[in-house]
């Protein structure tokens, strides 16, 4: 059973942004294809979790993880340049290949959903400026993919990503460990979508083996059916004659 991984204490910090924990190690690819994603749960008052994790196999491994909570004085510009400053940074350092956002959660008040939505865009700005794919799931499409269950606790979703990730405590503070999931909700997602384009690639082949099997035939008939009919016509005009002795 892995340990967490160590705190980075080399990251900077963005507008008095105080990282809660982290950890990175480097990219481990033995000819197997590996995904590496960075999943980020945005929170306007909170704590922003994020939390890069890599994908090969059966292998999940997490690199770095941890939170970004500013000041509770911070004016939203501020809290925006830190946010954005935070997400670029992990984007260059670690290069995923994807970037996985929590959407905006219906149920909050129009206020704070539109503050979060600011939120969410310096993310997807972030990513659009590096030219990594940006993916949005919703709370319970996370909570669903990781847990199985879609009203899952804060502390459910800290026991399973522990127990996927194999370490010995929960990844700390809960934010992170809401982003590594929706890291892994994407990778789950991503798997599905490979294995449907793969069944319906693999089913449009055989249908196009079975329409040229079905139109070579059909050539085949009808070219048989012409041969028969010159044949015949042939019979018809050849002359009738008889010779005496």
């Amino acid at each position: 059973m892995r340990t967490a991984p160590r705190a980075n204490s080399n990251r900077e910090s963005a507008g008095r942004a105080t990282p809660l924990s982290g950890g990175n190690c480097n990219r481990k690819n033995a000819g197997r294809v590996v995904l590496r994603v960075l999943g980020v749960d945005p929170a306007m008052a909170g704590a922003t979790g994020y939390g890069v994790v890599e994908f090969c196999g059966a292998r999940i491994e997490a690199l770095s993880f941890g939170a970004l909570r500013l000041p509770a004085r911070a004016l939203m510009p501020e809290r925006l340049r830190g946010i954005h400053s935070l997400i670029a940074g992990l984007l260059a350092e670690f290069r995923p290949d994807a970037i996985a956002v929590e959407s905006v959660f219906t149920a909050l008040n129009m206020r704070t959903a539109l503050k979060l939505a600011e939120i969410r865009g310096v993310v997807l700005l972030a990513a659009a400026q590096a030219g990594v794919p940006a993916h949005s799931y919703s709370p319970r499409e996370v909570k669903v993919s990781v847990t199985g269950y879609g009203a899952a606790s804060k502390e459910q979703m800290q026991q399973m990503v522990r127990a996927l990730l194999n370490l010995r405590e929960c990844p700390e503070p809960p934010d992170a460990a809401d982003a590594i999931a929706v890291a892994m909700c994407h990778a789950q997602s991503q798997k599905a979508r490979e294995l449907l384009a793969a069944s319906t690639a693999a089913a449009s082949a055989a249908a196009g083996t079975r329409t040229a099997t079905r139109n070579a035939a059909k050539n085949g008939a009808t070219a048989t059916r012409s041969g028969s009919a010159k044949t015949a016509m042939e019979a018809d005009v050849r002359p009738n004659v008889t010779f005496g002795r």
